[in-house]
């Protein structure tokens, strides 16, 4: 019989870095007293979940595996967690258990065709899809324009696909493309430290994860923070070498395509009437007729 995921040193630490981040004032609890510990001690934490302070450090510990709902419930509004934070732990506390659904290893599944008859139908808007390693699996021509810098990359070309988080944290050029190439790498590492949660019996992604954190620095800082995200959206802005300045609003939304792997569907698109509305149209007039990467941008006529 397969063992189920020891998952228990993520459950420490996200449990005990959540913790810490807490003041006795953010809880209404008195401050006088010399503290010996950041944040809220665990008897703290214990007493207002209402449960034992025993209880509770077992649970730090990381033993989740049989602990009901209305308990997780205490300890997630105790420590104040976001609602991506709270979807991650009741992530955990499923791994933790002995059934087969928690266990069960994904495979690489094909986008059908329908999916890319979906993305081929949006000519002015970017749109890609992507699995829970943030592979890009699928896209339309402009999203193939939007993003050349990514899928012409030697982590591309190694791998055989596209992927953000090794395009981010592995790509110095990267640095470039990205206005703000630190909240990428905040949102990605995020990313992926939830899908960890939900599967941790992916060995794709403890691959992704283990050469990421060897070779980046700035991925272990990020990883080591525990920080998760799971719905995201707003605006990105890019140096695109080709279509310049891009200020876009982007979307994920969630693509059923399989039980046994995630999917998203992410479009990206521009203001109407914007300068970066006429860049990306300057893309998509590209990518109607190249599917490799764009030419360069040839300067105006006197």
């Amino acid at each position: 019989m397969e063992r189920r995921s020891d998952n228990r040193a993520d459950i420490r630490d996200f449990l005990a870095r959540r913790r810490a981040q807490l003041t006795p004032e953010q809880v209404g609890l008195p401050t006088s007293g010399r503290r010996r510990v950041p944040g809220l001690r665990r008897e703290e934490v214990a007493v207002l979940a209402g449960v034992s302070t025993e209880w509770y450090t077992r649970l730090e510990k990381g033993h989740i595996s049989g602990v009901s709902q209305d308990v997780l419930d205490a300890v997630a509004r105790t420590l104040q967690l976001s609602e991506d934070e709270r979807t991650y732990l009741f992530d955990l506390a499923r791994a933790a258990q002995p059934s087969s659904a928690t266990r069960r290893r994904r495979k690489a599944v094909d986008v059908p065709p329908r999916v890319q008859w979906l993305l081929d139908s949006m000519t002015l808007s970017a749109a890609f899809v992507t699995n829970g390693r943030l592979d890009m699996v699928a896209a339309n021509a402009l999203a193939r324009a939007l993003f050349a810098p990514m899928i012409g990359s030697r982590s591309a070309g190694e791998h055989g696909r596209p992927n953000f988080a090794r395009y981010w944290f592995l790509e110095n050029d990267s640095h470039d493309f990205a206005d703000d190439w630190d909240g990428a790498a905040d949102s990605t590492a995020a990313l992926l430290r939830a899908e960890a949660g939900r599967c941790p019996d992916d060995k794709a992604l403890r691959e992704l994860v283990g050469e990421l954190s060897t070779v980046s620095t700035e991925f272990r800082t990020r990883w080591a923070t525990h920080n998760v995200r799971i719905h995201h959206g707003g605006v990105k802005r890019f140096h695109h070498p080709d279509a310049g300045h891009l200020e876009l609003t982007y979307q994920p939304l969630d693509l059923p395509v399989s039980g046994n792997e995630a999917h998203s569907l992410t479009i990206y698109t521009a203001e109407p009437g914007s300068p970066s509305e006429d860049g990306l149209r300057l893309l998509a007039s590209w990518a109607a007729t190249h599917e490799s990467r764009p030419p360069a941008r040839q300067p105006p006529a006197r």
